[in-house]
């Protein structure tokens, strides 16, 4: 008898127990009110305490426009999938349409010098992080509307994981290698009053109409590859310094209203150095014959050099610095 007494004990304490518990949980009400109570205290003058030293730590709640959120997925989203994708068909059709610039009288065979091994270095040190950087910028900024209705919500989750960590991984030697190119090769890419002319025609790449045969004069680079130089330079900063902000919270902290200004600025940056950058890419490996050369040995053709660059390699013969790979 004495056991069933204590299990029947132990049954009433435990359904008394659940029944204090029941009635002692915070209802939906109850928490409205509670936190009425807060918010009635804050604007009374109440203060409280803590151990953050921001400057931001007064601060009971962030407040922002959520307009900068409808323009991230509505405009930057596909405005960045426009600047990857868009700009490829548009090459491809405008090569299909116009065909490629060809070396006139073919190669010569004398490849003359034009890039340091240093310089060739320190372009491959920005470009190859940069095409990291766009691709999981893409998936980042834009792949939760285009591409995760699209895969398994596991796929999903490891794919945005992998992207994150590639993108914060390569900032680093990205800026890195934006930094060397700005300052080295700024002296090269001054405007002339002849980039005028090499944009009238087109740098002479219409194979087709009043354009077809045209060679304006250029130096060491011409007015297409001056305009993406300055817009990496100038973009290329707003990426970095945005980044910087993104990528070490810890060290600047921001306010809410500025990291979301920073990701703003950061994916208008990126949008213009990714249509900038696919210009570039099919304009060194596809559009033109003997391009890539150039970024791979540091050497070009003569051919390439006389027909694309003719006042620098005139310059170079005159005074007495132009060199032949042996």
């Amino acid at each position: 008898m004495n056991k069933w007494f204590k299990h029947i004990g132990v049954a009433i304490a435990l359904l008394f127990s659940v029944s204090v518990f029941a009635h002692d949980a915070p209802k939906v009400g109850d928490t409205n009110e509670v936190n009425g109570q807060i918010w009635a205290q804050l604007k009374a003058g109440e203060e409280g305490y803590t151990t953050s030293t921001s400057e931001f730590h007064g601060q009971a709640i962030n407040t922002y426009d959520l307009r900068v959120l409808e323009l991230r997925s509505d405009i930057l989203a596909p405005a960045m999938m426009a600047a990857l994708f868009g700009m490829i068909i548009i090459f491809v059709l405008f090569i299909k349409v116009n065909g490629i610039s060809k070396l006139h009288g073919g190669f010569s065979g004398k490849l003359v010098y034009r890039w340091s091994k240093f310089d060739v270095s320190i372009h491959w040190l920005g470009a190859i992080p940069c095409l990291l950087l766009i691709l999981t910028g893409l998936t980042l900024l834009a792949g939760r509307f285009f591409f995760q209705p699209y895969i398994g919500e596991g796929l999903w989750a490891g794919l945005v994981n992998a992207a994150k960590q590639i993108h914060d991984i390569m900032a680093i030697p990205f800026m890195i290698g934006w930094a060397l190119m700005t300052v080295l090769w700024a002296k090269n890419q001054m405007p002339k009053m002849y980039d005028l002319k090499w944009m009238m025609v087109v740098g002479g790449y219409i194979n087709f109409g009043p354009f077809k045969g045209k060679h304006p004069d250029a130096g060491f680079a011409n007015a297409g590859e001056k305009l993406w130089f300055w817009a990496f330079a100038v973009f290329g900063l707003v990426v970095s310094a945005s980044g910087m902000l993104l990528l070490f919270p810890n060290l600047f902290e921001p306010s809410r209203t500025l990291s979301l200004v920073a990701l703003i600025l950061h994916s208008v940056g990126a949008i213009i150095i990714t249509a900038f950058s696919i210009v570039h890419i099919f304009m060194a490996t596809v559009m033109s014959e003997g391009g890539m050369e150039c970024m791979v040995s540091g050497y070009c053709d003569e051919t390439w050099a006389s027909q694309h660059h003719n006042l620098w390699f005139d310059e170079i013969k005159e005074n007495g610095t132009l060199k032949y790979k042996d």
